[in-house]
């Protein structure tokens, strides 16, 4: 479980200051620090996207650590989970179907390679790893990514 310093009044998600009572009401309903609008996004989410409990605490894990990710980002072919679109890096968060069904382990190497295609790495993150230790997963993540901007400065 992500857990937030109480003395934050700022949104995760767009970083406006928002008021103890629209912070509390927040933590309470969504655990996370959002703003009102944020809120109706968020709710949006869970309604009308496919949008798994796990690729939502993994979105906010990484917003915590700063990361510019963007949730249920449509490319044009699919939907991904978590995008991180500077960095050029998809993050599918993936149920055990997806390990266990020829069908759906063809369908997501075809999404990787048309996102390889486009400049894009894939990285797949299990959601029994978000769910057993979401923090850890979030940490790596957000090494990966840095490890990856400071290797492509040094090529350039």
């Amino acid at each position: 479980m992500i857990t937030y310093n109480n003395h934050s009044s700022s949104c995760v998600e767009c970083n406006v200051t928002i008021d103890s009572k629209v912070l509390n009401y927040s933590i309470e309903h969504f655990r996370h620090p959002l703003c009102r609008e944020c809120q109706d996004w968020l709710r949006d989410i869970h309604e009308y996207s496919s949008a798994t409990e796990e690729s939502i605490n993994l979105y906010f894990a990484l917003k915590k650590r700063e990361v510019p990710a963007e949730l249920e980002k449509d490319d044009g072919f699919k939907t991904i989970d978590i995008a991180v679109p500077h960095a050029k890096v998809n993050i599918e968060v993936d149920g055990r179907h997806h390990n266990y069904s020829p069908k759906q382990a063809l369908s997501d190497l075809k999404r990787t390679l048309y996102s390889f295609k486009k400049g894009y790495t894939t990285l797949r993150i299990p959601n029994s790893l978000v769910k057993d230790d979401l923090e850890k997963a979030a940490d790596l993540i957000t090494d990966y990514l840095i490890t990856s901007r400071d290797t492509k400065k040094k090529r350039y």
